[in-house]
């Protein structure tokens, strides 16, 4: 059973890997121009159907979240059910953050089909969603680190990889954080984020292809 259980979360994680970079390196970064706005609206209102598809692809990924949150819980109650109920909550906390500020990004795509041409308010609503996606990625960094010391504790995964996700869930809170309060910082912390991927890539892979039984008990 326990296996099935990491078996169904691996795959369900490399869903949210999937969709996730495909929305944000296949479809948005493609239509958004940061720094000119005219060419921002242009681009999405002759791709309408290609933003839409971005929309689905994140209502998606946050609907496997919320099972992945459900399936974690499962997993690593038995360690220490206190943190896991912390860090499932955390989870939860993200997508309910990434699915209030993916609202900006309808309100956007809707300015862009029906309202008269206003360039500058597109990107207050495609950088209020992009901003949302940070602040719910600091409830992710949180539950990253608590989620790494569980595994660690649980034994379900190589030793490696607790320590990568602790270092993965740092980097999504500095990320956040200076996101938030010193931007000018933010650029520095872009590379960092491969190590996001490769942490996450790396459980995904280990919980679909090498299921263990769990050392700890209640």
């Amino acid at each position: 059973m326990q296996a099935s259980i990491q078996r169904t979360t691996g795959a369900l994680y490399l869903g949210v890997i999937a969709l996730g970079l495909t929305s944000e390196f296949a479809i948005r970064m493609p239509l958004i121009t940061w720094g000119d706005p005219a060419e921002t609206w242009a681009a999405i209102a002759a791709n309408t159907g290609l933003f839409r598809a971005g929309l689905l692809a994140d209502s998606a990924m946050i609907a496997l979240d919320i099972a992945l949150a459900v399936l974690f819980f499962s997993l690593l109650r038995r360690v220490q059910p206190e943190l896991a109920l912390t860090a499932m909550v955390l989870r939860l906390m993200q997508a309910a953050v990434i699915g209030a500020s993916l609202l900006a990004s309808v309100a956007a795509l809707s300015l862009v089909s029906t309202g008269p041409e206003a360039p500058e308010a597109l990107m207050v609503l495609l950088t209020t969603h992009s901003i949302g996606y940070d602040v719910g990625l600091i409830f992710f960094g949180a539950n990253t680190l608590i989620t790494a010391w569980l595994l660690a504790r649980a034994a379900l995964v190589p030793r490696w990889l607790p320590p990568l996700l602790g270092l993965a869930g740092l980097t999504y809170l500095a990320g956040s954080l200076t996101r938030l309060g010193a931007p000018e910082f933010n650029a520095l912390m872009q590379p960092a984020y491969g190590v996001t991927i490769l942490a996450e890539l790396s459980l995904a892979l280990v919980f679909l292809l090498r299921p263990q039984r769990s050392a700890a008990t209640a």
